[in-house]
């Protein structure tokens, strides 16, 4: 519902059409059906999609639709969400990013299917001060990390690869699916979302 509240495109499918009287105020499309269905995945016009979420209540289920969705259809930004935390590390091996079931699993859903959310991730009490997480866009993926920090206003304090942070990454290069944490100033925010954005 946050996504559609946005303004963004979304079509739910899910399995159980009671699901769908959750979605209070959702302006987005509702498929009754199978995620992994092909001609679900038609009507819900899979092969135009920008993202796709995999959250239905079986770890299983979530990997086969987030495969699909990779690599029959192309999607680019995609998530799953695990019940099994074990899985995590076979499923991030396969190049599927995960989350789990918790209180933050909304935030890192929205993080992985739209890189460039201008979320903070937290920020000190006078505001001046703020941590921000993004993936690594395809186009500055091979670059230095050095190349991230730039100016006065933002520092690359850490790097989240294959599940796991990390804080020594000087001589590393930037990886597909890398979440990248900064330290910016208010400016350094607009700097570094300006810094990321593909050219053109």
């Amino acid at each position: 519902m946050q996504l559609s509240d946005e303004g963004h495109s979304v079509v739910v499918i899910d399995k159980n059409r009671d699901a769908f009287r959750r979605l209070a105020h959702f302006n987005g499309r509702t498929i009754h059906g199978s995620g992994f269905d092909r001609d679900v995945l038609a009507k819900a016009e899979a092969g135009q999609a920008d993202a796709l979420a995999a959250v239905t209540r079986g770890d299983n289920t979530n990997i086969l639709c987030a495969r699909i969705g990779r690599d029959n259809y192309g999607i680019k930004n995609i998530v799953a969400r695990i019940y099994d935390p074990q899985r995590a590390g076979i499923y991030m091996k396969l190049g599927i990013p995960t989350v789990a079931t918790s209180l933050w699993t909304t935030q890192q859903v929205k993080k992985w299917i739209i890189p460039a959310d201008d979320t903070v991730a937290w920020s000190d009490g006078t505001a001046t001060l703020q941590l921000v997480e993004r993936v690594v866009p395809d186009h500055l993926a091979g670059r230095e990390f050095s190349h991230f920090s730039f100016g006065t206003e933002v520092r690359l304090v850490g790097l989240i690869r294959g599940g796991r942070g990390r804080v020594d990454i000087n001589g590393l290069f930037a990886q597909e699916d890398d979440v990248l944490e900064f330290m910016v100033t208010p400016e350094g925010f607009v700097e570094l979302n300006n810094h990321l954005k593909e050219p053109g």
